[in-house]
């Protein structure tokens, strides 16, 4: 990894209600910028966007999800939006800013501007050099969800020095061939817009492919009935909701930054012996992507001591957003932040 040339930004804060930032803990966000040496592209510059909410003085723990999240995991008193994460970060949830310091990122190539194979172990890296531009030893806690989870084992295994213990939500060592299929046929779904100079609906309908990978058929079948003639055409009840979701991601979602942090996911590879620190796994029984043998496969290898949660939901994939009580359970049994 190289740092050259270091360049920090202060951008102007966010308008923030009043009372918020009165009562809430302390907040920021910044990014910099560095030449990082990418594992399957050589010397790029990049620029890392952070947010930091809490205490310094308080344990740290990096928060992170998939490729579609970004450093905005909670409402805070930088920026009251509503963040990815609000069910599990906040005062009374499982990772309270008024007891740890929580650091998150955009993740690389997110903008768009990164045209580029990006590994799960560059994040990780990004994430060390980000730790260095904060002075920031070590982490008490990473936590890690579905791409954050792969990227989290990279981090375990690249810095065993800078992390006492990590928890992997629906993210294991490998992607599973199936779950790259998957992928490789939303990317096609995009290439083939761009051909038709129309990416955007392209990209809709990657993510509408993607959305049925992370849910299951139990919920589509609780939510949605037959199939109707409307208009000469068959038309399905679950049409409109995807193409809603399609749309709606693909307005504000670089192609490129999609492309590209879609084939990282297809990228992991970690060998589970490379990793000493203390993990707590968890695995959904219906997460098509990531299935549970191969959460067992990597508790299996792993040399230091490993918890594995085994979930239940309808939800697959998607339980970590979609399943509060459950997840917040497992983050406050693995995390032990103090009181």
């Amino acid at each position: 990894m190289s740092l050259v040339s270091l360049r920090t930004f202060d951008p102007a804060p966010a308008f923030v209600d009043a009372e918020l930032a009165t009562l809430s803990p302390p907040a920021r966000v910044g990014e910099f910028e560095l030449d990082l040496e990418l594992r399957h592209a050589g010397l790029r510059r990049v620029r890392i966007r952070y947010e930091i909410n809490g205490d310094i003085r308080h344990p740290t723990v990096f928060v992170a999800g998939g490729i579609s999240a970004g450093r905005h995991v909670a409402a805070n008193a930088a920026d009251a939006a509503d963040g990815w994460w609000d069910a599990q970060v906040g005062a009374g949830r499982a990772i309270d800013p008024s007891r740890a310091c929580i650091v998150s990122v955009d993740w690389i190539g997110a903008d768009g501007t990164l045209d580029a194979p990006i590994d799960p172990a560059d994040q990780a890296d990004a994430i060390a050099a980000l730790l260095d531009h904060l002075a920031i030893g070590r982490l008490d806690a990473f936590v890690g969800s579905s791409y954050g989870a792969m990227v989290g084992l990279q981090f375990a295994s690249r810095q065993p020095a800078r992390v006492a213990r990590l928890v992997a939500i629906s993210g294991t060592h490998r992607a599973h061939p199936y779950s790259s299929a998957w992928r490789a046929l939303q990317r096609r779904a995009v290439q083939l817009g761009s051909l038709q100079c129309d990416a955007i609906d392209g990209l809709a309908l990657a993510r509408q492919l993607a959305l049925l990978s992370y849910r299951t058929p139990d919920e589509f079948d609780e939510r949605f009935g037959a199939a109707q003639v409307v208009d000469g055409r068959v038309r399905v009840p679950s049409e409109d909701y995807l193409d809603h979701i399609g749309q709606a991601y693909a307005m504000r979602t670089p192609v490129t930054a999609f492309l590209r942090l879609s084939e990282s996911i297809d990228l992991q590879r970690v060998v589970p012996g490379s990793i000493e620190t203390p993990v707590t796994l968890v695995a959904i029984e219906l997460d098509r992507l990531v299935p549970v043998a191969d959460a067992y496969a990597l508790a299996q290898g792993l040399r230091g001591e490993t918890r594995v949660r085994v979930l239940r939901s309808r939800y697959g994939h998607d339980a970590f957003l979609k399943e509060p009580a459950a997840i917040a359970a497992v983050l406050a049994e693995a995390l032990e932040l103090p009181a």
